[in-house]
């Protein structure tokens, strides 16, 4: 092991090989869950260094664990706690290489901070649509390794319908280069979309050139109380019709989530957060290529049709940026008011957009049913079918206890009920280890089948992210 480590400091120089002090920025996820323990963490600062530590430890059979920004949520980008993997950060990778205005394409390194890729883009005047809260230090390679979603996908696509392109370097230490920004090629195997969303275990993003699109003329904002779920997807079937390719945000929010927001940050004005008879809040957003006038008056004419169908009780909309921004940062940060209330367990689910209201009737009563006093967390992006839909303990309950004793039952509920309801168990926030047996338990044979013959085909050894995903 001191051999590795002296090799790997020859290749990215002895004050980016990290073996002592505090490491914890690396080796604990960021929810806290978790923390292992590093023989070090590597920080190179191209491809070939990369490429080459990838080759060093190949030949010593030394496993990597590649990471990005390290805000995942399912413990998939940290070292486990045996002291002997290199945990491989990224973000010494941070160059923007350059800017295709014809091809509407940008190509940057995998160690991008997402908030800088979004300022750089529209600094050239265009708009680089993906969006989540952790987007002022999640980087692109993250975003591309565990296929991000975020709240614009109901227009955009997740992060793979954004990128054209990647550089990767394999479990071999070669490098495939692969990001020529074509929109049709037709060569074979698509090499892209398998290293998407395979969170490290089969290659390490290194680049990746990424869709660019027209700034819009105005974007507006809206907030509307809705009386039920039923009401809220006829709501996005009526944007979709008036709106169009204009509808960039379609966000649900239930009234115990909100609350939370309320309770714990009380400077923040939730809308009609007093109406007991408003059970649920959505917040829709329209980019308009056009004008602002042009915005707010198809923005209106859908609220006008949506209070008359009844699947709107009120509505605001936002007269400017900033009471727009105001609005998201309510939605934004309800994951923060709920760490602030406490433990909890987080579901990131997808279901068929219709079925979204039976499933959280029957979800919900199930779980009332089987747990006294259990809370449900329920947001998310319903444009698209995903929900967060978490479990928060009793009230004044010891939440440690919580979590130890009824974590695996309640989890086994709710992916049960997804699995009925023909959903995901998992939509944008990847398997890492949290989920490797719900993967096995809800995956068909064939599917697990088919994802280990690509595993061993990459990556014979097993050095790549070994138990995250699938195991071999």
């Amino acid at each position: 092991m001191n051999a590795l480590v002296d090799r790997l400091r020859a290749i990215v120089g002895v004050s980016h090989v990290l073996t002592e002090g505090d490491l914890t920025a690396w080796e604990q996820d960021w929810r806290k869950r978790a923390r292992g323990k590093a023989l070090a963490v590597v920080r190179p600062a191209s491809t070939q260094q990369v490429a080459e530590v990838v080759k060093a430890c190949a030949a010593a059979g030394t496993a990597i664990v590649p990471q990005g920004g390290n805000t995942g949520l399912s413990v998939g980008s940290i070292p486990d706690e045996s002291g002997t993997q290199v945990l491989l950060s990224l973000q010494r990778l941070n160059a923007i290489r350059g800017i295709d205005a014809a091809n509407l394409t940008m190509t940057v390194e995998a160690g991008c901070v997402l908030q800088s890729l979004q300022e750089a883009a529209e600094k050239a005047g265009f708009l680089f649509p993906l969006s989540l809260a952790a987007e002022g230090s999640c980087t692109i390679g993250g975003n591309l390794a565990t296929n991000a979603g975020g709240t614009q996908v109901v227009r955009y696509g997740n992060t793979r319908e954004l990128c054209l392109g990647l550089e990767v370097v394999t479990p071999h230490g070669e490098v495939w280069e692969g990001t020529s920004g074509l929109r049709k090629d037709n060569t074979g195997y698509d090499l892209r979309d398998l290293m998407i969303g395979s969170e490290g275990t089969l290659g390490i993003i290194t680049a990746a050139t990424i869709k660019l699109y027209p700034l819009p003329a105005a974007q507006l904002t809206a907030w509307a109380a809705v009386p039920s779920l039923d009401h809220a997807v006829t709501l996005l079937g009526l944007a979709h019709k008036h709106l169009g390719a204009g509808l960039t945000g379609f966000e649900v929010m239930g009234r115990f989530a909100l609350g939370l927001v309320a309770k714990h940050f009380p400077a923040m004005r939730v809308p009609f957060i007093d109406d007991e008879a408003t059970p649920y809040g959505v917040l829709l957003e329209n980019s308009d290529s056009e004008s602002e006038d042009h915005a707010r008056a198809r923005f209106e004419a859908l609220l006008e049709t949506a209070f008359e169908a009844g699947c709107v009780s009120d509505a605001v909309v936002a007269e400017n940026i900033a009471q727009a921004r105001q609005l998201w940062h309510i939605r934004e940060s309800i994951p923060l008011a709920q760490a602030e209330e406490g433990l909890n367990i987080k579901h990131d689910i997808s279901i068929p957009v219709s079925r979204i209201p039976a499933f959280v009737a029957e979800t919900d009563a199930l779980l009332a049913r089987e747990i006294a006093g259990v809370r449900l967390v329920n947001f998310g992006h319903l444009g698209d079918g995903n929900l967060h839909y978490n479990v928060q303990a009793p009230e004044g309950g010891n939440m440690k206890a919580f979590l130890r004793d009824q974590e695996e039952r309640i989890n086994t509920l709710v992916y049960d009920a997804v699995a009925k309801f023909g959903g995901s168990f998992s939509a944008e926030h990847g398997v890492g280890s949290l989920k490797v047996d719900k993967l096995e338990k809800h995956k068909s044979p064939v599917a697990l089948a088919m994802m280990r013959a690509i595993k061993r085909g990459l990556d014979p050894q097993n050095i790549l992210n070994p138990g995250r995903v699938i195991r071999v």
